[in-house]
């Protein structure tokens, strides 16, 4: 689902270098399938991504195509299962659309800009009286803002503003509104933390934010959030992952471990995913759980917050509070505890109009994907 959000920053794409690792994956064949395994050609992985899409997408190749150059970039393998993956969540998000319309896209958009401008302390009629200046086209930003269908649009017509409007990158820089896009409506936040970590290995002149809303940048943003992170704990489950994919990394797993510090603590819990607040001089509940716990676990407090702090990255249930909380729960319980459930999390967007959830997003995206799977079975 796509939400708003602040632009925190812009960095730029190394354009050069980006170029060389496009080129290298396209002769290397661009097939990665595991040790010893034969390589094909990636007109043979573009064939059978095509195949794999559902009936009457528009320009079929072209998608197949970049699906196709996006795995190589990842060096993920292009198996059934993972295109199929992926096509379930662009069809959800997009309906294989690069930059899908959204319904009243201005005027969310205008609300949400004065809401966050109120939130900082700008006065509304300051946004007001700033919309009404003349962008370059001849119109207000007010009439270019009420008039955008797409985030794409929205984001550039910010983008202007914020540069046209004296004091602008001081009062407004941090309003822009979109923090979503592309066909997978993958975070903007993820894709520019993804290439401080990770060269994007394409060639783009702009910066990460508009590559996001590319086809080829927003499949391979979206792809690596989906499917480029280790979760054992989930024994090949894709629900999970589509889980993750809306609620962030690991949600799952967190919000499983939670359900196994509810049963052991006898308190009730949200299950989030989310383990820890930023303080930690005022525990959340998860953590609050956790340490009522902490001599039947033999766990200071301290060694609590040192693990739930690594909840947040692949280790997590190899962690001592982990392991201890699982084992006690199913010796208090008498039964073996999951160690993957679906978060609970009700879905909040000013674009959010009826009540959505986590769970929801999963399993609609779960059926398309099992759709998928019986495409390639037929």
């Amino acid at each position: 689902m796509a939400e708003v959000h602040a632009l925190a920053r812009k960095p730029r794409l190394n354009a050069g270098a980006a170029a060389l690792l496009a080129a290298a994956a396209l002769l290397a064949g661009c097939a990665v399938e595991g040790p010893g395994a034969p390589q094909r050609s990636a007109e043979a992985v573009q064939a059978d991504i095509e195949a794999l899409l559902p009936p009457r997408v528009p320009q079929r190749a072209a998608w197949a195509v970049d699906l196709q150059l996006v795995f190589a970039g990842l060096k993920l393998a292009p198996s059934t299962e993972n295109v199929c993956a992926v096509l379930a969540v662009v069809e959800q998000e997009s309906s294989f659309n690069a930059d899908p319309p959204v319904p009243d896209l201005g005027r969310i958009a205008r609300e949400e800009i004065l809401r966050r401008a109120g939130r900082v302390g700008v006065p509304e009629v300051a946004v007001t009286l700033a919309l009404q200046l003349r962008s370059p086209d001849g119109r207000s930003y007010a009439d270019r803002l009420a008039a955008v269908k797409t985030e794409r649009e929205l984001s550039a017509v910010y983008e202007a503003f914020v540069a046209q409007v004296p004091l602008g990158q001081r009062l407004f820089a941090g309003f822009n509104p979109v923090r979503t896009g592309g066909p997978m409506q993958v975070s903007i936040d993820f894709a520019e933390a993804h290439v401080q970590q990770r060269p994007y290995p394409f060639p783009a002149a702009e910066t990460v934010r508009h590559e996001v809303f590319t086809r080829r940048g927003g499949l391979y943003f979206g792809t690596a959030h989906l499917l480029d992170y280790p979760a054992a704990a989930y024994g090949g489950t894709m629900l999970y992952r589509f889980a993750d994919f809306n609620a962030g990394r690991w949600a799952s797993r967190n919000a499983a471990f939670q359900q196994a510090l509810a049963v052991a603590s006898g308190r009730r819990l949200d299950l989030d995913g989310d383990l820890f607040l930023p303080d930690p001089t005022q525990p959340g509940q998860t953590e609050s759980a956790a340490r009522s716990l902490g001599a039947a676990l033999g766990l200071s407090d301290r060694a609590i917050r040192r693990d739930l702090e690594r909840s947040r990255g692949e280790d997590f249930d190899r962690s001592d509070l982990a392991i201890r909380v699982f084992a006690l729960a199913e010796q208090r319980s008498g039964r073996p505890q999951p160690r993957a459930v679906l978060p609970r999390i009700v879905l909040q967007s000013p674009k959010i109009t009826r009540r959505l959830t986590t769970e929801w997003f999963a399993r609609r995206v779960d059926e398309r994907y099992q759709r998928c799977l019986r495409r390639a079975a037929g």
